[in-house]
């Protein structure tokens, strides 16, 4: 009776890891084909290679989210993003995913509740504050523009966008000497830049 319960279990085992590799290989079958067509620009197709696997696991909602996207379908790209938030709540990913369709869509509240999330997570994350220090030199919000785009210089001191963005932050403030000295950076950085150039005429 004891060899026929082991043969039983070794059985169920077999049928069991077989299923598994079979399901993993349609997984992995599916993936490879949405990239393929993701290339070739066929999102209608590379949606349906994801949706065939009926799995609601946060890589097929996030995969799901970023294809609807593409295609333009931005109500349908944000339910896939906020279901893959809903599956991993410290996804930096998905939150910076889910922001292409908020901005598609004009929903800045949600993105800015997004991003704020992120910096919970992660109050070091460069892109993060760089597009919070956008958002608030837009808003003319200049000291919070400054606090955010500062660790973002920080990080990377010798990136233009953070420096040219530093650098009129710096001038909106009336900080002309900091002003300068970052304009002076963003021309290292990119020589003959216009926003730049404009920036250093405007402190002469």
């Amino acid at each position: 009776m004891e060899t026929l319960r082991k043969t039983i279990f070794i059985c169920i085992c077999f049928l069991f890891a077989l299923h598994s590799k079979s399901q993993n290989n349609a997984v992995l079958s599916a993936f490879e084909k949405s990239y393929t067509y993701e290339t070739n620009k066929e999102y209608a197709k590379a949606i349906n290679e994801i949706k065939l696997l009926k799995d609601d696991g946060y890589e097929c909602c996030l995969r799901l989210g970023w294809l609807n996207y593409l295609n333009a379908s931005y109500t349908e790209s944000v339910a896939n993003y906020t279901k893959a938030i809903g599956l991993m709540p410290y996804s930096v990913e998905a939150r910076l995913g889910i922001a292409y369709p908020l901005s598609a869509l004009g929903n800045w509240s949600l993105i800015i509740s997004q991003y704020n999330e992120i910096l919970k997570i992660d109050p070091k994350n460069s892109t993060v504050n760089y597009r919070m220090a956008l958002i608030s030199y837009t808003n003319k919000d200049y000291i919070n523009a400054q606090k955010y785009i500062e660790i973002s210089a920080n990080m990377y001191p010798f990136d233009y966008d953070s420096a040219v963005l530093y650098a009129w932050t710096k001038l909106q403030l009336g900080k002309f000497n900091e002003a300068k000295v970052l304009f002076t950076k963003a021309l290292m950085i990119k020589p003959n830049d216009a926003s730049a150039l404009e920036g250093l005429k405007l402190i002469k």
